[in-house]
């Protein structure tokens, strides 16, 4: 199985700190796009969401920060699934210089499906689990060496 492309984008000046490198709040920023293309893309559409009261929620999310990416910069992130439970999925997202091909970061996130009335995690419908496992990768995550 592979993973998917979930963003492309680019480094803009005003993207940057006070050292001229992407400040984190964008590289946190750009990896919640591709979360949401990915979760679009296994079925957890913004319909299905609203339709069926229900959302996701990140508990946690783990950075590791490689290279620093410059204004002008085009980003690209590949995302894959880890594992899905019925109510858990946790994905990896890996940001590189689209010119370079330089790993520039990679983030694990583990999110929980949930009722939004209830406030309750709540079991994912099968065929956005059988969705997710066609994803499934196995990334290399720097904190795990």
């Amino acid at each position: 199985m592979s993973a998917l492309q979930t963003y492309r984008g680019v480094v803009y000046p005003w993207h940057c700190d006070h050292v001229g490198h992407m400040n984190v709040m964008h590289y946190v920023g750009k990896f919640d796009e591709a979360t949401w293309f990915l979760l679009n893309h296994i079925g957890l559409t913004r319909t299905f969401l609203a339709t069926n009261r229900r959302g996701m929620a990140a508990v946690e999310q783990r950075i590791a920060y490689q290279r620093e990416l410059v204004p002008g910069d085009i980003v690209a992130v590949r995302t894959g699934t880890l594992e899905i439970r019925d109510r858990v999925i946790r994905f990896v997202h890996e940001m590189r210089n689209a010119t370079s091909g330089e790993v520039a970061a990679i983030v694990a996130n583990t999110a929980v499906h949930l009722d939004t009335v209830a406030r309750r995690a709540t079991v994912f419908p099968d065929d956005v689990k059988s969705a997710a496992r066609a994803h499934i990768v196995d990334f290399p995550l720097p904190w795990a060496a």
